[in-house]
């Protein structure tokens, strides 16, 4: 089960940083326009933050694993049809289609890894499961440059086809050992992992499982009038009619959703979550915070090696694997280590010392020993912390509501990644005039822009990332639940 569960949270981060390798080499044959490069990455994002939480409630209803291996499906169908597009519409039209299954997948997998291993199991787990996910970051950019350089740029979305058939010859068993919990037969006996009448939430036993279409409408509508001006706000400004009117829009429409919310029946989301579950609320604020303060830092970093030092496009790349492989090998054990000490000391430490490495970062470190420390001390700390606080998270809620959590959870780690490339983008670019926004995101270049304009506005970015992850460490102390969850 834990290993169905990491193969496709190892799948979507390699996708994810293999396009943002490609999307240099698809734009000439496939003719992309600016706007058309920024949507093949934003399309994906807002289809996955916007069906999350639905998919997360439908999955409590209908079966945990039956959801994860659709969204598996779904994803290697439309990664077939990316690698079959034409042009830049349709490309982005599979893209959408790889964040319905995406949401899916991304709403079911810690939630069935919670489902199946008893708390004081669960930090270990987690460590192996998010270890994957890591794996996925660290071979992306490696596997994408290989791809690029060396075939045609439509292997980026052909490669994801047999990681979904091994999922699904994989989880095929486990999803009909699901359906025979969810209706057993009399006299019969499941062979899924504990579906003996201990995990009511792996076999989808929520009551109530009522569609809630005004909730949904309204939780749709305000991701997207959130995630458009984040996404734009680099070209269109802060102080734009569009940027303000699409963030007022988003303020409007969460407001309507909370009033539906408890006035429904069977609500898409209990609002008690967030009123009533300290650790919930601490939890998920925490990791907010975290993806903002720690997410652009990749990019922005890679573009002061590049603009800054004048490190060639390789060699950046290599130097920015030193993150992601310290996390990947440190997150089992700091997982296990949860499971002993618990997730709140844990986490909070560990965005401490994500500070500690992004303070490293905003004085400008010179060579790339101090570089590579700098990052090493910012993947001890994601490895401390992601663990423990999926953990804590997922301890925190009944079995019945384990895929809400888990979608709850990833919709604000979206949303933080969202916050930060907006903010800490803007921060960074600010000196650079209207062409900052597109180096950052694009990697256009710039011409004659200021390598010292850049290094100013990179050292600002720093220092507020770095104050969002000790606020995030603060808010980490509150999350105080059983020893482990």
């Amino acid at each position: 089960m834990l290993a169905v569960a990491s193969i496709g949270i190892f799948m979507i981060p390699l996708d994810a940083t293999i396009v943002a390798v490609a999307l240099p080499a698809m734009g000439p044959p496939l003719q992309l326009s600016y706007t058309q490069a920024l949507w093949i990455q934003a399309a994906y994002l807002l289809v996955s933050s916007v069906l999350l939480i639905p998919a997360g409630r439908l999955a409590d209803s209908l079966g945990l694993m039956r959801f994860y291996i659709v969204g598996t499906v779904i994803f290697g169908l439309a990664s077939g049809g990316a690698a079959l597009a034409s042009n830049g519409s349709l490309l982005i039209v599979a893209r959408c289609v790889q964040g319905v299954g995406g949401a899916f997948i991304f709403a079911t997998s810690a939630a069935v890894v919670t489902a199946v291993f008893p708390p004081w199991q669960r930090g270990r787990a987690f460590g192996l499961n998010i270890m994957a996910a890591y794996v996925g970051l660290t071979l992306g950019p490696l596997v994408g440059g290989l791809i690029v350089s060396h075939a045609s740029w439509r292997w980026i979305f052909l490669i994801n086809l047999p990681i979904a058939i091994l999922t699904l010859a994989l989880g095929w068993r486990l999803m009909q050992a699901e359906r025979r919990a969810r209706h057993p037969v009399a006299g019969a006996h499941s062979d899924l992992p504990g579906t003996r009448g201990d995990l009511p939430g792996l076999r989808g036993d929520l009551p109530g499982a009522g569609i809630d279409f005004p909730g949904t409408g309204l939780l749709a509508a305000t991701l997207v009038a959130l995630f458009i001006p984040l996404t734009f706000s680099p070209f269109w400004g802060w102080a734009s009619a569009r940027t303000i009117g699409f963030l007022v829009l988003a303020v409007a429409f969460l407001i309507g959703f909370v009033l539906v919310e408890d006035r429904v029946r069977y609500p898409l989301f209990d609002l008690n979550l967030v009123r009533k579950n300290r650790v919930f609320v601490a939890a998920n604020s925490a990791s907010f915070l975290d993806y903002v303060a720690v997410f652009a830092v990749t990019t922005l970093t890679a573009v002061f090696l590049e603009v800054v030092q004048g490190r060639s496009a390789q060699q950046a790349g290599l130097i920015m694997l030193g993150q992601p492989v310290v996390m990947a090998v440190l997150s089992p054990f700091t997982g296990r280590l949860s499971d002993r000490v618990g997730s709140r000391l844990l986490a909070s430490v560990g965005m401490a010392v994500v500070a500690a490495g992004i303070i490293q970062l905003a004085l400008l470190p010179t060579n790339m020993g101090r570089v590579l420390v700098a990052l090493g001390t910012i993947g001890l700390g994601m490895a401390l912390f992601s663990a423990p606080n999926i953990s804590a998270v997922m301890g925190s809620v009944p079995r019945s509501q384990l895929s809400v959590a888990s979608a709850f959870l990833a919709t604000t780690r979206f949303a933080g990644q969202g916050v930060s490339i907006a903010v800490l983008g803007a921060i960074a670019a600010s000196q650079l005039g209207p062409e900052g926004g597109r180096m950052i995101l694009l990697g256009e270049a710039t011409g004659r822009a200021s390598t010292t304009a850049f290094a100013t506005g990179f050292r600002a970015a720093m220092f507020v990332g770095a104050g969002l992850a000790l606020v995030g460490a603060l808010l980490s102390l509150r999350a105080r639940g059983p020893k482990g969850g």
